[in-house]
């Protein structure tokens, strides 16, 4: 079974499992200030739930890819998209500052 690690806490979920329902159903947010209120609700099109995500997840997609593709992102920074990224193994994310998580120069968000 998978491990998300986030914040400093450890979440179980199952393989294939979408991070950022994983993040939601632990209490955690992949969002930051009003995105968590202000969001698409997982359909990719917002940006907002963008994280730093290393470990066994799939491949970006093309709506990730475009998403990524418009400012404030930048295709660069490595960010994923968390509703849009499946968990296949252990992974560490990451969330940066900013309303979109965007801010990959300044230390991640605790």
């Amino acid at each position: 079974m998978p491990t998300v690690t986030f914040r400093g806490r450890e979440i179980d979920c199952e393989p294939g499992a979408v991070l950022r329902n994983v993040l939601l159903d632990a209490g955690c947010s992949p969002h930051n200030g009003r995105a968590d209120t202000l969001n698409c609700r997982g359909l990719g099109s917002c940006g907002t739930c963008a994280v730093a995500v290393s470990g066994d997840v799939d491949s970006r997609g093309r709506r990730e890819s475009v998403r990524l593709s418009v400012p404030p992102h930048d295709t660069e920074s490595g960010l994923r998209l968390a509703c849009q990224t499946r968990v296949y193994g252990d992974v560490t994310v990451e969330k940066y500052p900013g309303f979109w998580g965007q801010h990959t120069d300044r230390e991640p968000e605790e």
